[in-house]
């Protein structure tokens, strides 16, 4: 799912604005890592660093959504302290979890 940067309204499948506010809107892709419970914090902490995420989801064994957040570029130190303790939590009841990671794709000059 996209959402709009500038009004959060979610956009459809494919459009370039917002049926909204007609803000732009960014290209996304998505990619998705299968990880134990061990490496779910470390992974996710990567994942965040990197800089280019937008959206993090993480799924459980049998693909229900146990977390779906957006990331902002700002994040860090007590924001990202709830997020890594939630993921911790979810390490903790889930064996094996798929991260889904939405990233925003940039334009070509």
């Amino acid at each position: 799912m996209l959402y709009c940067p500038k009004c959060g309204t979610e956009a459809a499948k494919g459009a370039a604005y917002c049926h909204s506010c007609g803000a732009h809107l960014p290209r996304v892709t998505l990619e998705e890592f299968t990880v134990s419970s061990d490496d779910l914090v470390e992974k996710v902490k990567g994942l965040i660093h990197e800089g280019n995420v937008t959206r993090l989801m993480v799924r459980g064994e049998k693909g229900e959504t146990l977390l779906d957040m957006p990331v902002s570029v700002g994040l860090v130190g007590v924001l990202l302290a709830p997020l890594l303790a939630a993921v911790g939590v979810i390490a903790a009841i889930a064996a094996r979890c798929t991260i889904v990671v939405e990233r925003e794709e940039k334009a070509s000059p």
